[in-house]
């Protein structure tokens, strides 16, 4: 079988479990999801074919933990189910949001507003990359680190004098990253919020989204306070800056997108009571086909259109099975983990119902992030932790509060963990290491904000 035959096969299943997913969300029939179970199977093992064996090792595990399974639960059928379905899910939602991601590649006016929030001078570049690393992550989530990332690097590169260029680089490279962390903790459009929400019973997005947005606040504040208390001093003074090119009207496009986002996917969550992700699932490949329909209103039609899609789905789509692969059997591991270590955890005696319930939330803080440094990706660390925890009537608190912990330490998390997208691509854009950003570059920041959090997350709790 071909490579260009396997990616192609690649492209076509996960559209198929993408519409199996928005079924089983909107209609709820067991029967989707029993469809959906043998495509994600097939599509992993296409996927397998075509990553390297660092991405092949996470197979391989999601193997081990299915045999363990079958030797020790009876249960192991109906776990292997669930482990399959959260993996569908992931590869849904994953596939759904990277339509978008797809459809603004070609966007002058997302473009236009990306180069102008780059080119703003000093005093205000800082925030102005914060808010516009916030702003395109909500639409284009790790889609927004490729494309502020690069452009912060094109600006960056125009700079003759090498310690201003290095310094430039970084604070703008930080700025994008923190501002894009910020949003996993409220976005609906994050996979913190997906998973989060399907993991912890009873807990809408409806009734989390205020005290998430609360720990974004923290994130991307404490971010910008620290870059201003602690900014590099130069050598040298700093050459006169040149205007950006356009004004603050350029964002218009990319705010007005947004706003049709919140309301479509707010309306429909609240009106349908679908959750969140399921509505995402939706709405965002509805609006990236009608966003690449507009695009080529005039400039070849409906043909040129479809002709994106096509193409999108057998050659862009394959291309992101390394991540692919590593999301679906981070859901499949944790979820097949957490069943074999839930009997492991009642055999030694450990009973957390003892410890006050703010306690083990402000533990998951930094608990997630510190797995991060040891390779776990948040998606795994929640899948295994949440079945450990006592359910929230038990600890003395509300889903909700749950929620709130494991989406503010998925965000620091992504700020410092190597193993991360935002670290990798953060690292690769400023000719660093991953663990150089995560540990060296973000150290100080996600110690800081661990603590803030902390601190938010047991007050949340505890009133």
């Amino acid at each position: 079988m071909s490579p260009a035959l396997v990616d192609r096969s690649i492209g076509v299943l996960l559209i198929l479990v993408t519409g199996l997913g928005i079924l089983t969300e909107w209609n709820g029939a067991p029967v989707f999801t029993t469809i959906s179970a043998p495509l994600v199977v097939l599509l992993v093992g296409l996927l397998f074919m075509r990553v390297r064996w660092t991405r092949r090792i996470f197979v391989l595990v999601g193997l081990l933990l299915l045999i363990i399974a079958m030797l020790t639960s009876p249960d192991w059928a109906a776990t292997t189910r669930t482990a399959l379905s959260r993996g569908a899910f992931i590869a849904a939602f994953f596939t759904a949001l990277a339509t978008l991601r797809n459809a603004s590649e070609n966007s002058p006016a997302i473009l236009r507003s990306g180069r102008f929030l780059a080119q703003q001078p000093p005093g205000r570049r800082y925030a102005a990359l914060t808010v516009g690393g916030h702003l395109y992550g909500l639409l284009l989530t790790y889609g927004a680190l490729g494309l502020l990332g690069g452009m912060a690097e094109a600006n960056a590169r125009t700079e003759p004098n090498a310690e201003i260029r290095t310094i430039r680089l970084r604070r703008m490279l930080l700025a994008i990253q923190r501002g894009f962390v910020s949003t996993l903790p409220w976005s609906p459009l994050s996979l913190a919020i997906a998973i989060s929400t399907s993991v912890v019973p009873d807990a809408p997005w409806s009734q989390a989204v205020w005290p998430c947005a609360v720990s974004a606040l923290i994130l991307a504040l404490t971010g910008w306070a620290l870059d201003t208390a602690f900014k590099p001093r130069l050598s040298a003074p700093a050459p006169v800056r040149s205007k950006p090119e356009g004004t603050w009207a350029v964002l218009l496009p990319l705010v007005l997108l947004l706003v049709i986002f919140a309301v479509a996917v707010g309306g429909l969550h609240v009106a349908t009571e679908i959750r969140a992700a399921g509505v995402v699932m939706l709405v965002v490949p509805l609006i990236a086909v009608i966003w690449i329909v507009i695009q080529h209103a005039g400039k070849g039609g409906l043909p040129a259109a479809a002709s994106q899609v096509g193409f999108y789905v057998t050659r862009k789509l394959p291309d992101y099975r390394s991540e692919l692969i590593l999301l679906i059997m981070a859901g499949f591991i944790g979820a097949m983990g957490g069943s074999v270590l839930v009997p492991v955890v009642a055999a030694l005696g450990l009973d957390m119902s003892v410890i006050p319930g703010w306690i083990i939330l402000v533990a998951m803080v930094w608990v997630i992030p510190v797995t991060g440094q040891l390779g776990m990706n948040p998606i795994l660390s929640v899948s295994l932790l949440v079945p450990l925890l006592p359910d929230a009537a038990t600890m003395g608190v509300e889903p909700v509060d749950i929620i709130v912990a494991l989406t503010a330490g998925w965000g620091l998390s992504g700020a410092s963990s190597p193993y991360t997208a935002t670290t990798m691509m953060i690292g690769s854009l400023g000719g660093v290491s991953a663990s150089h950003v995560g540990v060296k570059w973000n150290g100080g920041y996600t110690f800081t904000c661990a603590v803030l959090l902390s601190i938010w997350v047991a007050f949340n709790a505890l009133t």
